[in-house]
């Protein structure tokens, strides 16, 4: 049972971080690479050396690393050559060394561990805020499961130790995460495992007795397989929701059911104990800015501090306000302040007086991704045709990024001249 306790945790932890923000590299790599690792223990008692699941038992062995090393790299800003060389390399690699097993895997674990300790190494000499502690877990886990697969030690204490550490891996990633977010994770992170641990147990439970009374292990895909759903129906709710929406809704009654599940989903994730009063001033100003990136979603805005802004209960009046409402009048009060910014000679210009309003408004409000290859325009607005290929002939992102971060400063300092 030690196996699938640790499959089920660490099925549970991949999906929650994936699930957390799919368009973020970091929470996409150490969740697949938690999932790797868990259909790594299903196949570990079905790793004939030689044979397609060895080779795919080596695999998921090496993937781990390989992801979390992608993790580590996507930290230090180094990452092109990991997507381009050394993903496939090893990913090849790790097919020849499963097929042919012996010391081909024990080759296999240096290459992939070299890259990972290289990548903590860089970490320590130019460290990034709170990553040196999960790039020590994640090198630890990395080695744990590929000595899982060398079978250097017993089977159970590896498992044991590897289950703790993910823990504290899923536990850090997340917290990191939401602290970029401004959000607190306690009590979301709880209400996910409490529902995925209950119900896998209800439904693996019943495989595992049935296991217990007949003696019978050739259940225990079935048993992996039922953990698996379970968990993965209740993590995934929200996403599978939105597409049975799809199928059965009209629009606009899909539109307003995705607004109130994003705003349900986010309430847990709001920390009420932080005081903006207290907050430093880089600190409001990275606030400020995941707000402004977070403006077309009010899922996203309730979980704001920013929506306890003394302003905001001026604008409401005597209300208290639901956290929608609140999250609604934060959003104006954004669209306000980028307004402000707008300079008095016409609708759009390109002189340097306008650059802080062009990257805030054209970039949130209207919703120009002038550096995407899916990015479509439909709206005929002559001027957003305009702002379109002006950011994307004559604006490098870099220099679009640098004058967002200068224009969120400016508005900063309008939102926190309240809180003094």
């Amino acid at each position: 049972m030690v196996d699938v306790v640790a499959f089920g945790v660490a099925w549970w932890l991949g999906l929650y971080l994936i699930t957390r923000d799919p368009t973020k590299p970091t929470l996409r790599r150490t969740g697949a690479g938690l999932l790797a690792y868990a259909l790594a223990i299903v196949l570990d008692g079905f790793r004939p050396h030689g044979t397609v699941l060895g080779a795919v038992h080596a695999v998921l062995l090496s993937l781990p690393a390989v992801l979390w090393t992608g993790v580590l790299i996507r930290l230090t800003g180094v990452d092109r050559w990991w997507r381009t060389v050394a993903l496939p390399v090893t990913v090849g690699l790790a097919v020849v060394a499963g097929a042919v097993g012996g010391a081909a895997l024990a080759v296999l674990a240096v290459v992939v561990l070299v890259p990972l300790c290289w990548g903590l190494v860089r970490l320590v000499r130019a460290p990034v805020r709170g990553t040196v502690l999960v790039a020590v877990l994640l090198v630890g886990l990395a080695a744990g499961l590929l000595g899982l697969g060398l079978d250097v030690l017993a089977r159970t204490w590896l498992l044991v130790g590897i289950g703790v550490d993910l823990v504290a891996l899923g536990v850090f990633v997340a917290v990191f995460d939401g602290f970029d977010e401004g959000e607190t994770l306690r009590r979301d992170m709880a209400h996910s495992l409490l529902l995925a641990g209950a119900t896998a147990v209800v439904f693996g439970g019943q495989v595992a007795l049935a296991m217990a009374l007949t003696g019978d292990d050739g259940l225990a895909p079935l048993c992996y397989g039922v953990v698996a759903a379970a968990i993965a129906v209740q993590v995934l709710a929200r996403p599978l929701q939105r597409a049975a929406d799809r199928v059965v809704l009209p629009p606009a009654m899909r539109a307003t059911r995705a607004e109130l599940r994003e705003v349900a989903d986010a309430l847990p994730r709001r920390d009420e104990t932080l005081a903006l009063a207290s907050l430093a001033d880089t600190e409001f100003v990275r606030l400020t800015r995941r707000a402004l990136s977070h403006y077309g979603d009010l899922g996203k805005l309730v979980s704001s501090p920013l929506i306890a802004l003394p302003a905001i209960d001026t604008r409401l009046g005597e209300r208290e306000g639901a956290p929608l409402e609140r999250a609604r009048e934060l959003k104006a009060l954004l669209r306000e302040a980028i307004t402000r910014l707008k300079p008095r000679d016409g609708e759009f210009g390109t002189s340097e007086e306008w650059r802080h309003y062009n990257a805030l408004y054209f970039y949130y409000v209207v919703g120009l991704r002038p550096y995407s290859v899916r990015t479509k325009l439909t709206d005929p607005d002559p001027v957003a045709r305009r702002a379109l290929s002006w950011f994307a002939d004559h604006v490098p992102e870099r220099t679009l990024h640098n004058w967002q971060a200068a224009a969120a400063r400016v508005i900063a300092g309008e939102l926190r001249a309240d809180l003094r």
